[in-house]
């Protein structure tokens, strides 16, 4: 039982976490999704969005937890 307790703890952590930048995201000097490296194309009859910076720097950041996890 005990693996699955800490696995539930790992995901409530993760929730909080998540809750703590829905709800404090606008105040942060960066916005996820309008990243250097984003790109967007506006035309006359619709956009295009493609968030290639905001997609390396996540895939980065879940690498890194993922490695740390494993580890222990």
């Amino acid at each position: 039982m005990a693996p699955l307790g800490r696995s539930l703890m790992v995901a409530g952590a993760l929730l909080f976490l998540a809750g703590l930048l829905l709800t404090f995201g606008p105040r942060l000097p960066f916005r996820l999704g309008r990243l250097p490296g984003d790109i967007v194309w506006q035309g006359k009859y619709g956009s295009f969005y493609l968030p290639l910076g905001t997609c390396v720097l996540l895939s980065v950041l879940f690498s890194l937890l993922s490695w740390l996890f494993r580890r222990h």
